[in-house]
C-alpha cells in the first residue's frame, strides 16, 4: 500500500503540474519558456518521490559494483573467496533481510587499503587490508555482518534517494532563476548549474553518515550474536584498525567514524556476553587467510 501510495503521489504531482502548466500557457498567464521550466521542476519532484523496486536496487548495485571493480582488482584466491562467501551467505541467511533480488554476493579485493563496500543490491566487497585487521573468524564475521547491515537498512538507497531529491531541488532553483530572475542571474546559473549539482551531491554522498555507521555496527553485533559468534570480535578488529589506518587516507579513515568512537558507541549499548572461540573455527579461519 505504501508503494502504491508513493507511486500515486509522484504520478499526481507530475499530472497536476502538466495540466496546470497547459492551462496557464493557453490563457497567456505564463510563457511557453516558463511552462517548460515548471514541467521540468514537477517531473524532477515526481521522480524524487518514486520508490525503487528490488530489481532496480539490484541493478543499481551492479552498476556501483562495476565502479568498485574499476578501481580495485579482484583478489585471485579461490580458497579465500570461497570461505568469505560461505561465511557471508551464512550470516545473510540469518539476517533481518535474508532474501533480496539477485541474492548476496561476496568478493575479496586485492588491495592493502583498509576498506569494505556494500552496494544496494547486496554486492559486498572486502579488501585484503581489512581482512588483515582480523585476528579471528568472529572479527571477520562482524565485518561482513556490518556490510550486510548497510544492505538490510537500505543505507545506499537512502543516499541515492537524497541525492535525487537534491537534484530535483537544483533543477527547480535553476529553472526559477532562468525565468524569474534577472538575465545576469540566469547566465550565472547556466554557467555553474553543473558545479552546484556536483557539490551538493558530493556533500550528501561522501560516505555514510555517522548515524548509519553506528546503525550498521549495532546490526552487526545483533547478527553475529544470533549465530553464536563473539561480538567482541568487532571491537578487537576496530582496535587493530585504529592502529593501522592513516589519518586523511582514502580508506575507512575518510568514510567512517573514528574506530575509538565506534567502540565507545558499541560498548554503551552492550547487551551481550563474550564467548569462547571454538578450536575448529579458529583453525578454519587461519587456513583461509594464510598468505594474504
Amino acid at each position: 500500500m505504501a508503494i502504491v501510495f508513493i507511486a500515486s503521489c509522484s504520478t499526481l504531482v507530475d499530472t497536476a503540474g502538466t495540466l496546470g502548466t497547459m492551462l496557464g500557457e493557453q490563457r497567456g498567464i505564463i510563457t511557453s519558456a516558463q511552462g517548460e521550466s515548471i514541467r521540468k521542476g514537477t517531473t524532477a519532484v515526481a521522480k524524487s518521490l518514486e520508490e525503487f523496486t528490488p530489481e532496480q536496487e539490484y541493478y543499481i548495485g551492479r552498476a556501483v559494483g562495476a565502479v568498485v571493480l574499476s578501481k580495485y582488482r579482484v583478489y585471485e584466491n579461490t580458497r579465500l573467496n570461497d570461505y568469505i562467501n560461505i561465511l557471508g551467505q551464512t550470516l545473510a541467511a540469518a539476517s533481518d533481510k535474508p532474501e533480496i533480488f539477485g541474492g548476496y554476493h561476496f568478493l575479496v579485493l586485492d588491495s592493502s587499503d583498509i576498506n569494505a563496500f556494500a552496494t544496494p543490491g547486496g554486492h559486498i566487497f572486502v579488501t585484503r587490508g581489512l581482512i588483515r585487521c582480523c585476528q579471528s573468524e568472529d572479527a571477520l564475521a562482524a565485518i561482513l555482518a556490518h556490510e550486510i547491515g548497510h544492505v538490510q537498512l537500505r543505507h545506499g538507497m537512502q543516499s541515492i534517494e537524497k541525492a535525487r531529491t537534491t537534484q530535483a531541488l537544483t533543477i527547480i532553483a535553476t529553472e526559477g532563476a532562468k525565468n524569474l530572475g534577472s538575465s545576469d542571474v540566469a547566465q550565472l546559473t547556466d554557467t555553474f548549474s553543473g558545479v552546484i549539482s556536483d557539490i551538493t551531491n558530493s556533500l550528501i554522498n561522501n560516505g555514510y553518515s555517522r548515524a548509519f555507521e553506528y546503525q550498521a555496527d549495532q546490526a552487526s553485533v545483533a547478527l553475529v550474536n544470533r549465530l553464536g559468534y563473539n561480538p567482541q570480535g568487532l571491537i578487537d578488529m576496530l582496535k587493530v584498525m585504529g592502529k593501522n589506518i592513516k589519518k586523511g587516507g582514502i580508506d575507512f579513515a575518510k568514510t567512517h567514524p573514528d574506530p575509538n568512537d565506534r567502540i565507545k558507541e558499541i560498548e554503551s549499548k552492550r547487551k551481550y556476553s563474550s564467548t569462547a572461540k571454538p578450536k575448529g573455527r579458529q583453525e578454519r579461519f587461519m587456513a583461509a587467510i594464510a598468505g594474504i
